[in-house]
């Protein structure tokens, strides 16, 4: 393990984030939950918004995926993801749901500015992002799909879009 250069809890929580927040809307899965832990722990992500019915740790089933990310990732609760978006705007993030909407930007297309503070809404399994939040953000992220389905698992598609957003930090 030494030789992979992980850093320790300690280090990951003092270590500079990159600024973007992922706010989950009533998510169901805990699995989901846990993987988008695992996912923000890789990609330095400042922090997860857990919002409505979102699982929130400690749980068994979460940490079966987060695999400790639980503890290096920070993260709040929140009842109403309104609140949580509203919360953003006011300390100046720029909010974006990750669905497809008339007039979404393509996750290839999307510009990313180094110092911009993002928030990124992933929708429930089923709903997707909830209509009331998609009409307070600042616009929508797709990810192109190419096959017949159309839509990703949130925590395949939250691993996508936020390696995307870091990648073009780099």
């Amino acid at each position: 393990m030494d030789e992979l250069g992980r850093m320790s809890v300690t280090e990951f929580k003092e270590a500079q984030k990159n600024p973007i927040i992922v706010v989950l809307d009533n998510i169901r899965s805990m699995h989901n939950v846990g993987s988008v832990f695992r996912t923000a722990d890789a990609f330095l992500i400042q922090a997860i918004f857990l919002c409505g019915y979102t699982p929130q740790p400690p749980h068994r089933d979460i940490n079966k995926t987060a695999l400790g990310a639980t503890e290096t990732v920070d993260w709040i609760f929140y009842a109403n993801t309104i609140d949580a978006v509203n919360d953003l705007k006011n300390k100046g993030y720029k909010i974006f749901g990750v669905e497809q909407t008339e007039g979404s930007i393509m996750l290839q297309k999307f510009p990313v500015n180094s110092n911009e503070k993002i928030a990124v809404v992933l929708g429930n399994e089923v709903e997707g992002v909830a209509t009331e939040v998609l009409k307070l953000s600042d616009g929508s992220i797709e990810i192109p799909q190419l096959g017949t389905k159309h839509s990703l698992n949130i925590s395949v598609a939250a691993g996508i879009v936020l390696w995307e957003l870091v990648r073009t930090r780099m």
